[in-house]
């Protein structure tokens, strides 16, 4: 069932704050340094009275003696790639700047994960760019791609080769029902503009067990032309759902609806015309059918937001980027539009932070679009981080996936220290990693981003990458479920 504007708004006077129209999703609520190790959690015991107390998460972080990981006591982490030391089946070394991972289920017990490198700009500019590997380049003058690293059952062998090549600053992506990986170009470079020779903003599609279906890459035109971040597919409606990453002004929330016949598989997608189906960016409005510019006006968890969805002019953006083509009210923005994940029947979708260019400053938001009702709920925020150098601090969250364990695994970008942490469906936060590899100096510390966090198909092992210098990380340990999912 789908609602107008006057229905949502006539259903949320009937319920208060309107909350009541998502059912019993729970909330995921704002939790500023909730790093906290001995947080706990009532729960229900078969069969018992009262209730059993245990704790949330998994315990405080052991620092590494290696210097690069922290994680609770119990767990443990291999590198599976190295930026410069592992090397390709080509023999060429590991790419730079992990980024948008997904773990697939491959041959033997193995598992495959089709890893993007977010290199922009021309090759030259990079040490180690993704290797322009034949028949798999797109354009010969881009540093960017993807590679697909496959590991063996049992943490045994670890093999990587290039899945595709010459496409730039592949940030986010996402996978597919049927089995394929979605990469996404964060740019808007066109042919002549930093060394390009071919345009680029486009999304691409990698199939990570069958090579031949990678050669000659096409670029997926139907879904426009801007500063892609993450991808999702709803499995049941078949519409692509896609964010931009871009300010001057803020970036959109897309919606790509196939045209009418056409049946998803793989390497169907780029058998498409350049403007196959249509392509809209979204509009919401409040509980009182008030328009909503921008989603940094959300400063309460629970918000909830009816959404439309508008056409838009033209996706390729052959003269003006797509977002400048919209004029005020006319569609909804937001900073910093970044990962994405399908789950419990929706698409979680984060905002990282907003600051002077957004209506209210934050350092994170995590929403819920529910395509069933055309709502979308925000499950977590996070206010400005006053002291991102003190540990249990939180700010930037950026890729996301959904725990098998319950909840959600949120990767930080923010400044200061960087966590891998989860967020739970009843308002907790817990530590699950923290980077310690100090790639600043001394006095003035940094530590790179977390990217690419996804779980292996059996749920045993959590993937991580530390984006600079390029480490992708295989995370084993107890996992057991975190909170209650409804």
């Amino acid at each position: 069932m789908t609602i107008s504007r006057r229905d949502f708004a006539k259903r949320s006077a009937y319920t208060g704050a309107g909350v009541a129209l998502v059912g019993s999703v729970g909330v995921l609520a704002t939790a500023p340094g909730a790093l906290a190790a001995d947080t706990t959690e009532e729960t229900g015991t078969d069969g018992a009275e009262g209730l059993s107390r245990r704790k949330l998460g998994y315990g405080p972080l052991v620092a590494d003696p290696k210097g690069l990981l922290a994680l609770p006591a119990g767990f443990s982490y291999r590198v599976i790639t190295r930026t410069g030391v592992t090397k390709l089946e080509s023999g060429e070394p590991t790419p730079s700047n992990h980024d948008g991972t997904a773990a697939f289920a491959g041959s033997r017990g193995s598992t495959l994960l089709v890893n993007n490198h977010e290199l922009g700009g021309a090759r030259t500019k990079w040490p180690h760019p993704v290797p322009l590997a034949p028949g798999l380049v797109y354009d010969p003058a881009a540093a960017g791609g993807c590679t697909v690293v496959e590991v063996a059952g049992r943490g045994g062998h670890v093999a990587e080769w290039v899945g595709i090549a010459g496409t730039s600053t592949n940030c986010a992506g996402g996978s597919t029902p049927w089995g394929t990986w979605l990469t996404c170009e964060e740019t808007e470079d066109k042919a002549g503009r930093n060394g390009m020779t071919k345009d680029h903003g486009y999304v691409f599609e990698v199939d990570p067990k069958d090579r031949r279906a990678c050669r000659d890459p096409r670029p997926i035109k139907a879904l426009g032309r801007y500063a892609h971040e993450a991808v999702v597919v709803d499995p049941k409606r078949g519409h692509l759902y896609l964010t931009e990453d871009a300010s001057g002004p803020n970036g959109l929330f897309f919606r790509w609806t196939p045209p009418q016949g056409f049946e998803h598989g793989r390497g169907r997608l780029r058998t498409l015309a350049d403007e196959a189906g249509s392509l809209e960016a979204f509009k919401c409005f409040d509980s009182g059918g008030r328009f909503v510019d921008d989603l940094s006006r959300a400063t309460e968890t629970g918000t909830v937001y009816g959404v439309d969805w508008v056409e838009v002019p033209d996706r390729d953006a052959k003269s003006v980027s797509v977002r400048k083509q919209f004029k005020d009210g006319e569609v909804t923005r937001a900073r910093k539009l970044e990962g994405m994940w399908w789950g419990d029947g929706g698409v979680y979708v984060v905002s990282s932070f907003a600051r002077e260019e957004s209506p209210a400053p934050h350092d994170g938001q995590v929403w819920f679009y529910n395509p069933r009702r055309r709502t979308l709920t925000l499950k977590v925020r996070f206010g400005v981080n006053a002291s991102p150098e003190r540990e249990g601090a939180l700010d930037g969250p950026d890729n996301i996936t959904v725990s098998p364990y319950g909840g959600l695994v949120i990767a930080e970008d923010g400044n200061g220290v960087q966590h891998l942490f989860g967020a739970t469906d009843d308002g907790r936060t817990y530590p699950i990693a923290r980077n310690e590899l100090n790639i600043g100096s001394a006095d003035k510390p940094e530590y790179s981003e977390f990217t690419g966090v996804t779980f292996s198909p059996d749920g045993r092992t959590l993937f991580a990458n530390l984006q600079d210098p390029g480490i992708m990380l295989a995370i084993t340990g107890p996992w057991r479920r975190q909170g209650k999912r409804d």
